[in-house]
C-alpha cells in the first residue's frame, strides 16, 4: 500500500471536505430535524460516485462502496444539539466563518466533520483500489444520536438488517467518527437516564405544616445523589462514593477496565414539580439523574443505588425510581421506542479492528497524536495514542448492545462538543480521511480475540431489541 499516495489524495480533497462540512453546518439539524442535512449528504455521495445511496426507515443515510459480502462500516451522527444562548457565540453558528486552519459553526466537531472525512475516505478507497476483495464499505450518516445514543443503530440492526445475529455475521467492525482529539479510542463508559418521583400533599402556603412538601423531601434525595458522586469509599461513609468501582474490593472482576474507562458519575440534571399555586405546598417533585456507568456496573445496580439512598428509604412509600423511555418520531415520522440505557463497552488494545487503526496511524502519521495549532496541541500533546472517550457515542448500541466491534477516530475535539463557538480543524479532516482509507487493507480478521464481547453489561428485562 502506497501511504504517500493516500496522504496526497486526502490532501487533494481538503478543500472539497471543507466546503462539504460548511454546507452541512449551514443546515440546522437538531435531533429529529435532520432531513435537510441527510439529503445534502446523499447528494455528496452520489456526486462522488458511491455504488448505492439510500435512506432507511428511521432516516439514516447509508452510502455503499464495493460489492463484497463483508462490511466495514464508518458511522457519523449528523444531528446536533441546539445553540443555547446566542449571546455566547461570536459569529452566526450556522454560517460562521472559515480560516486557513479552522471551520466555525455548530456541528463542526460534533460531529459533521466526521461525516465529511468518512464520505471522502471511502471515495479515496475507491479511487486507489483499497477495498479488500470480499468487502464493501458502509458509510452511515445517523440521526437522533444527541437525543438517544445508539437508537439509530438499534434501528439499523433490527430494521435494516434482520436482527443482531444477521448484523454480526455481516459487519466486521464499525469506525465511529466522533471527535477523538487525534487519538484512537477503544471504549467508553455507558450511561442511564434515571427519574425519581416524589409524592407530596398540597396545602396553603400560610400553614405548610398541614401539607407534605415534595420539594423539601426531594432536596434530601438531591443531596444524597451529590454524596454518591463526591464521597470516597471509606468504611465510615454511609453513602459510599462511585469511586469504589475502581477498587478490587468492590469490583473484583472489572476494576482494571474501570480504571481505564474512568469512574462512574451521577448528577441531578433536571427538576420538575407540581403545585396548585405559588402560595401552596408542592404536591409532587421529580428529578432526572444523568448516570455514567463504568465497567462492573449494571442497570440494576444503578437503580438500586438510588433506591438505597437514605432519603429514598426514609420516604420509601412516596418515592418511585425508574428509567426513562424514548419515543420521539424521526424526521421520517418513524418511531423506534427504546429505553434510556446505553451500555458500557471496551476492547482490548490488541483487538484486530483497534490494531488496524493503530497500524494505519503509525504508517501514515507516526506514533503520536497530531495537531494543527496551539489550541489543539494543548489538548493532545503527551496523551497516549490509544485511549477512550469521556462522553457517550453510538458505540453503546453497536458494541455495547450487539457485540459488533467498534473503534473510534474522528476529527475535532471532545471539548468542542455542545460548546459555544464550536470549531474543527481542516487538517483533522485530511488526517481522518487518509486513515479511514488505509484501514481496510490493514485489518486482519484472523486475529479476532473476542474482546468485543468480553465485557457486556447485562441488558434490561424490557422487550427492547
Amino acid at each position: 500500500m502506497n501511504y504517500e499516495q493516500i496522504k496526497t489524495a486526502a490532501e487533494g480533497y481538503k478543500a472539497d471536505m471543507a466546503k462539504f462540512l460548511r454546507d452541512m453546518i449551514r443546515i440546522p439539524s437538531e435531533s429529529c430535524e435532520e432531513e435537510g442535512v441527510v439529503k445534502r449528504i446523499a447528494e455528496e455521495m452520489k456526486k462522488l460516485g458511491y455504488d448505492k445511496v439510500e435512506f432507511d426507515k428511521l432516516g439514516n443515510v447509508i452510502g455503499w462502496m464495493g460489492t463484497g459480502d463483508k462490511i466495514i462500516a464508518i458511522d457519523s451522527h449528523i444531528d446536533t444539539v441546539g445553540i443555547g444562548n446566542r449571546e455566547n457565540w461570536t459569529a452566526d453558528p450556522y454560517t460562521g466563518y472559515e480560516t486557513d486552519e479552522i471551520i466555525y459553526g455548530r456541528g463542526g466537531s460534533d460531529q459533521e466533520g466526521g461525516m465529511a472525512s468518512a464520505t471522502y475516505g471511502a471515495k479515496i478507497m475507491k479511487d486507489l483500489n483499497l477495498i479488500p476483495e470480499g468487502y464493501k464499505i458502509m458509510v452511515v450518516g445517523s440521526v437522533q444520536e444527541e437525543d438517544c445514543d445508539g437508537m439509530c443503530w438499534q434501528s439499523i440492526v433490527n430494521e435494516y438488517f434482520n436482527g443482531p445475529e444477521d448484523a454480526r455475521s455481516k459487519v466486521e467492525f464499525v469506525i465511529s467518527t466522533e471527535p477523538t482529539d487525534g487519538g484512537i479510542y477503544r471504549g467508553h463508559r455507558g450511561r442511564m437516564e434515571i427519574r425519581v418521583d416524589m409524592h407530596g400533599v398540597s396545602c396553603h402556603g400560610s400553614a405548610p405544616e398541614r401539607g407534605d412538601n415534595a420539594i423539601h423531601k426531594m432536596a434530601e434525595v438531591i443531596l444524597n445523589v451529590r454524596d454518591l458522586n463526591e464521597n470516597d469509599a471509606a468504611d465510615d461513609k454511609e453513602i459510599k462514593g462511585l469511586v469504589k468501582m475502581l477498587d478490587p474490593k468492590y469490583n473484583p472482576e472489572h476494576y482494571e477496565d474501570a480504571r481505564f474507562l474512568g469512574r462512574g458519575t451521577c448528577t441531578t440534571s433536571q427538576i420538575f414539580y407540581t403545585s396548585p399555586s405559588r402560595c401552596a405546598v408542592a404536591d409532587s417533585c421529580s428529578i432526572s439523574i444523568d448516570r455514567r456507568m463504568t465497567a462492573g456496573e449494571t442497570y440494576q445496580s444503578c437503580l438500586k443505588e438510588i433506591e438505597d439512598l437514605p432519603a429514598c428509604k426514609k420516604y420509601a412509600k412516596d418515592v418511585k425510581v425508574s428509567m426513562y423511555m424514548y419515543d420521539r418520531p424521526a424526521w421520517t415520522g418513524h418511531v423506534y421506542e427504546t429505553e434510556c440505557f446505553f451500555p458500557t463497552w471496551i476492547n482490548k488494545a490488541s483487538a484486530p479492528h483497534v490494531q488496524a487503526l493503530v497500524d494505519a496511524h503509525h504508517a501514515l502519521w507516526g506514533e503520536n497524536r497530531l495537531w494543527a495549532d496551539e489550541t489543539a496541541k494543548a489538548k493532545r500533546e503527551g496523551r497516549p495514542l490509544t485511549d477512550k472517550w469521556t462522553f457517550s457515542t453510538n458505540g453503546v448500541s453497536i458494541q455495547g448492545r450487539y457485540g459488533i466491534p467498534c473503534v473510534g477516530f474522528g476529527p475535532g475535539a471532545e471539548s468542542q462538543a455542545h460548546a459555544p463557538n464550536e470549531i474543527t480543524w481542516k487538517q483533522d479532516l485530511v488526517v481522518c480521511a487518509a486513515l479511514y482509507a488505509a484501514v481496510p487493507m490493514l485489518y486482519k480478521p484472523e486475529n479476532k480475540d473476542g474482546s468485543a464481547t468480553s465485557f457486556r453489561q447485562e441488558l434490561t428485562g424490557n422487550d427492547i431489541k
